[in-house]
């Protein structure tokens, strides 16, 4: 038996995408006026079905709905309502809805549950305004460098301390927001895909294995700025091709770990003087290699490095690293993940595994707690963009695969007050074979 009401889901999600609209897409930046009144759209939804709600010192919401243990660890539901410029109306925002439409069905059933259930909205998820990502989760965990929190500002020059004041915040407590592991039993995010290998493969429902994570270099290339006219092909020590070859060398190397989903991006060519008769005399490049697999990624640095060193020697040019940042992937809860693809069986929803490229809350709170990311369909790939798009069928689906999967993990206590736990037990133990 169910409730959900997918017309109830949709109407949400279009309330909440009412606050930072526009012609141009969605604006709803962390820690701005716009997504602090969808937050408070989504706190008001969740006080109508009696969640008690909490905010931590960095902003998240806490919404929850104890169970008929209090003190046993919540099963956790979350995503964000945060935005890039220019944002579409799935990202994140889904996520968040079908938590709230998951805990509105068993509210309107009358199912009781023997652990707490909590819809968790994280803040400033997206980098675009601070150049800083999962700031919400990464401080679930207790995984912030306060010192780089100190210097954050936006375009505007607006500091990430004056938009905490802004909303009531205090920048130096944010190591309170720190969770406890047995807090949470375990955490699940349902998001779109930001991609099209669903749609490639016809498939509903994406279980991720693990997160990519990237590592990034920026380099400086410095040939010799020359007259373009009367300097030889042969006597030129030109930046900008030195910088377009390294970048090829970058393109071969992830085609050649694609069997390992490993994919290398250069992101940024900046050249100098920059003037059309002049032979570029500096480069800069900003590179990002991404793969679930370390030791893919390392052979893509690998080569990137020993085309450094040649292109050096036959183009006449300096090149050093100026810095480089290294993330760990992410690998989600192999169990959890099996008893999903069984829940999908049992539905009827064509589903497949396969990592994420781009990174979520989840990959932070798997540093902490059992966690799965479940993905649906976006149209085209099409994510960070006005026209993004997810069909009502499609959402329907994650949230159904979701209420089963929270169901299962917070576990239905019958009319008499007592656990159904042998056959929760019995199910869980099917489930994972």
């Amino acid at each position: 038996m169910t409730s959900l009401n997918i017309s109830r889901v949709m109407e949400t999600l279009n309330s909440i995408n009412e606050y930072g609209n526009s012609d141009q897409g969605h604006f709803r930046l962390a820690y701005t006026e716009e997504e602090q009144k969808a937050k408070q759209y989504l706190i008001q939804k969740c006080k109508d079905i009696n969640m008690k709600i909490t905010i931590d010192p960095v902003g998240n919401i806490i919404a929850r709905r104890d169970g008929v243990d209090p003190t046993l660890p919540a099963v956790a539901i979350g995503s964000h309502l945060d935005t890039v410029y220019n944002g579409g109306r799935y990202d994140g925002a889904l996520g968040v809805v079908a938590g709230l439409e998951v805990v509105t069905s068993l509210v309107e059933q009358e199912v009781s549950t023997l652990h707490p259930i909590e819809i968790i909205v994280f803040s400033c998820e997206e980098s675009s305004r601070y150049n800083f990502s999962t700031l919400g989760s990464r401080a679930m965990i207790g995984d912030l460098d306060g010192e780089k929190l100190q210097h954050l500002k936006d375009r505007d020059d607006i500091s990430l301390r004056e938009a905490f004041e802004s909303q009531n915040l205090i920048l130096e407590d944010y190591k309170l927001a720190e969770r406890n592991a047995h807090e949470i039993k375990v955490f699940f995010e349902l998001h779109i895909e930001q991609g099209s290998k669903l749609i490639d493969h016809d498939k509903t429902i994406g279980l991720v294995t693990g997160i990519a994570a990237p590592l990034r270099l920026a380099i400086t290339i410095e040939g010799k700025s020359s007259h373009s006219g009367t300097t030889g092909m042969k006597q030129r020590s030109d930046a900008l091709l030195a910088a377009a070859e390294l970048s090829l060398v970058v393109e071969k190397a992830a085609i050649a770990e694609e069997q390992y989903e490993t994919v290398a991006t250069v992101g940024v060519l900046d050249a100098y003087p920059s003037a059309m008769n002049v032979v570029p005399g500096l480069a800069k490049i900003k590179v990002d290699i991404r793969s679930t697999d370390r030791d893919s990624r390392t052979r893509v640095l690998t080569k990137v490095k020993a085309a450094i060193e040649s292109i050096k020697k036959h183009r006449g040019v300096t090149i050093s690293i100026d810095w480089m940042t290294e993330e760990e992937p992410v690998m989600l809860d192999q169990s959890i993940t099996k008893i999903i693809s069984n829940i999908c069986k049992d539905l009827g929803i064509s589903h497949m595994l396969m990592p994420s490229g781009a990174g979520h809350d989840a990959m932070n709170m798997a540093k902490r707690w059992p966690t799965s990311l479940v993905f649906v369909p976006s149209v085209d790939g099409l994510s960070h963009h006005p026209d993004e798009f997810t069909s009502q069928e499609d959402i329907a689906s994650g949230v159904k695969l979701l209420e089963e999967v929270v169901k299962l993990h917070a576990i239905i206590v019958d009319e008499e007050g007592e656990s159904s736990w042998k056959h929760v037990k019995s199910e869980s133990s099917r489930m994972s074979k």
